[in-house]
């Protein structure tokens, strides 16, 4: 089976899916958060390397306060599921977004995760909080500015930017593969809200149905097998 080296999931539908049954919000969230790592171990299983969830948009902030403190609990625990199990098995967990608006407590065990995990290489997991697809563009055009250049003073010249400098400057410059190969949104959403908006260029796309508190290490192997009948060209022709 052809595997992708890099596979990117939209995390959508908690919400919504409590709300049909007459659950709290909350408790999508948590079943969510389930879903999760149960992918997570399935990725690897299947044999891909890069797997990237999208937890937390630059725009989420905008929920409850109630909703947005649960959630970063939620995360703390994640983080340190995380990273027992990477240790264990190997894996370099990489965080894709904004660090400066996540509280203390949540930054502290994302730094000390990328830290303890960075000399792996086998597996990787990136999570994608507080990130959004341009704002991450941003933060790498004004990294991009300040680069020292000659004469003192003067800024990077426009004229030596290319792909590969704005590469060494995304949230994703230590991966191996920045570039997805594939990406799996759920809840039946056909948009990709900005996601890895650069990353993605040539990627394939899978839009399922479930809600991702729904979404099975089945239905995971079920996508990759529809992703073995895409014929990729990049552009070039059959």
């Amino acid at each position: 089976m052809n595997i992708p080296t890099h596979l990117a999931i939209i995390l959508d539908g908690n919400r919504r899916w409590a709300k049909e049954r007459g659950l709290p919000t909350l408790e999508g969230h948590r079943r969510g958060f389930n879903a999760a790592i149960k992918i997570s171990r399935k990725a690897r299983q299947m044999g891909i390397k890069i797997l990237t969830l999208w937890a937390f948009s630059t725009e989420n902030w905008g929920r409850s306060k109630e909703e947005v403190k649960y959630l970063m609990k939620l995360y703390e625990i994640m983080i340190d599921q995380n990273l027992k199990e990477a240790l264990k098995e190997k894996i370099r967990i990489i965080h894709l977004g904004r660090k400066d608006r996540l509280n203390n407590k949540l930054l502290k065990k994302i730094i000390d995760a990328e830290e303890k995990t960075k000399n792996f290489d086998k597996y990787y997991i990136c999570i994608a909080l507080d990130y959004g697809g341009r704002d991450e563009i941003v933060r790498a055009m004004q990294k991009i500015s300040n680069i020292p250049a000659l004469p003192a003073g003067r800024q990077f010249p426009i004229s030596k930017i290319d792909e590969k400098t704005i590469n060494q400057f995304l949230d994703t410059k230590d991966l191996p593969q920045s570039n997805v190969d594939f990406v799996i949104r759920t809840s039946g959403e056909l948009r990709t809200s900005g996601f890895m908006m650069w990353q993605q260029a040539y990627a394939e796309y899978m839009f399922v149905k479930n809600y991702f508190p729904d979404f099975t290490p089945d239905d995971l192997e079920d996508c990759i097998k529809e992703y073995n009948k895409r014929k990729r060209r990049y552009g070039i022709g059959s």
